[in-house]
C-alpha cells in the first residue's frame, strides 16, 4: 500500500530571490564635453545677469544717498543706504488709490480673461456648435487687423465705457490667442471624457465647468500670468479713455511722475519743510529718486507673483501649443 502522506502545502510560495542591481556605468565625459558645460554655464549666467541687473540697478539707486544716485555714481551696490525714498514716495497723492485700482482690474481682469477664453476654447472644439468654424476664424482675424484707435475710442463712448472701471476689464476679455492656446490644449484631452459625462445626463456647461475646467490647470495659469501681467502693465487704455482722477492705476501714475520727476521732487522737498534741511541733500527728493523709486514700487509685485506660477508656464505653453 502506498503511504498517504499528511503534509500540506505552504500557504504562500516564496518568492524567488531578487536578482543583484547591475552595476551603473558612469559615462565618461570627454575634454569637448566639459568645454561645453563650462561655455554653456557661462552663458546662461552672463544672460541671467543682464536680464536682472536692470531691476538690481533700480532698487540700489532707490536706497542709496540720492545727491550721489542723482550724479550716476551707484553701479554695483547702495552707497548712503536710506529708505527715506519709499516714506516720501508713499505719501505722494493718489498713490494708495492707484494701487487698489491697479490690483482690482489685474484681478478682476484676469479671471475674466481666463473664464472668457477657457470658455470660448472649448467651445470651439464642440463639432456640434452652429457655425463653429466661421465664429473661430472671425475670433482670429481680429489678431491682424484692427479698426484704429479713433473708431474703438468711439465706440466706448458709445457705450459708455469712458471714464468707467470696466473699460479696463471687458475689451479685454476675448483674447484671440489665449484662445488658441486654450483650444488646442482641449484638443489633447481624451474625448472619452465628455462621452462619459454626456452618458451621466450632463449638458453642455456642466462638462465644461465639472469635467474639463478642472483638468485645464496648466494652460490656464499659463493664461492667467499673461494677462495679469499685461493688465498690470497697461497704461494707455487709461491715457485714452480716463480722465477721472479716482481711475489713474499705477503705471499711468508712473508714466506721470517720470514726465513730471522734477516738479514732484521740488514739492516732495517743500513738503519736508525744516526736517528736509536739516537731514540734508542725501534724503532730499531728486527726479532721479523719483524716477528709481516708484519703478521699484509698481514693478516688485508682478515679480513676486509670477514665481507663484511658474511651475504651470512651461507645461502649459507647451501643451497648448503643440497638438499631438
Amino acid at each position: 500500500m502506498t503511504a498517504i502522506s499528511t503534509s500540506r502545502p505552504p500557504l504562500h510560495t516564496p518568492r524567488p530571490p531578487k536578482p543583484a542591481p547591475r552595476p551603473v556605468r558612469k559615462t565618461e565625459r570627454s575634454p569637448g564635453d566639459y568645454a561645453f558645460a563650462i561655455v554653456n554655464y557661462t552663458v546662461f549666467t552672463l544672460l541671467v545677469v543682464i536680464c536682472a541687473y536692470p531691476f538690481y540697478f533700480l532698487v540700489i539707486n532707490s536706497v542709496s544717498a540720492n545727491d550721489v544716485s542723482a550724479l550716476g555714481d551707484v553701479r554695483l551696490w547702495p552707497i548712503g543706504f536710506q529708505l527715506e525714498n519709499y516714506r516720501q514716495v508713499f505719501e505722494l497723492n493718489g498713490l494708495g488709490t492707484a494701487a487698489v485700482v491697479s490690483v482690482a482690474r489685474t484681478v478682476i481682469g484676469t479671471v475674466a480673461t481666463v473664464l472668457a477664453s477657457a470658455f470660448l476654447g472649448f467651445m470651439f472644439t464642440q463639432s456640434r456648435m452652429w457655425a463653429r468654424q466661421f465664429w473661430y476664424r472671425f475670433v482670429i482675424v481680429t489678431m491682424y487687423f484692427s479698426a484704429g484707435l479713433i473708431p474703438v475710442f468711439i465706440v466706448m463712448k458709445n457705450l459708455g465705457l469712458t471714464n468707467n472701471f470696466w473699460v479696463y476689464v471687458l475689451p479685454f476679455m476675448v483674447q484671440p490667442f489665449y484662445i488658441i492656446l486654450v483650444k488646442t490644449y482641449v484638443e489633447s484631452m481624451p474625448e472619452s471624457l465628455q462621452e462619459a459625462a454626456e452618458l451621466d445626463g450632463a449638458n453642455i456647461v456642466q462638462i465644461f465647468f465639472r469635467v474639463y475646467l478642472p483638468n485645464m490647470t496648466p494652460i490656464l495659469a499659463t493664461v492667467a500670468i499673461f494677462s495679469a501681467v499685461a493688465q498690470w502693465n497697461s497704461f494707455q487704455d487709461t491715457l485714452i479713455y480716463i480722465t477721472d482722477q479716482s481711475l489713474y492705476t499705477l503705471q499711468y501714475l508712473l508714466y506721470m511722475f517720470i514726465n513730471q520727476a522734477s516738479s514732484l521732487a521740488q514739492a516732495a522737498q517743500n513738503a519736508g519743510g525744516d526736517l528736509g534741511a536739516i537731514v540734508g541733500a542725501a534724503t532730499s527728493q531728486t527726479p532721479t529718486s523719483i524716477r528709481m523709486t516708484v519703478s521699484v514700487v509698481v514693478v516688485l509685485p508682478i515679480i513676486f507673483i509670477y514665481p507663484l506660477f511658474q511651475r504651470f508656464f512651461v507645461k502649459g505653453i507647451m501643451l497648448g501649443a503643440v497638438k499631438g
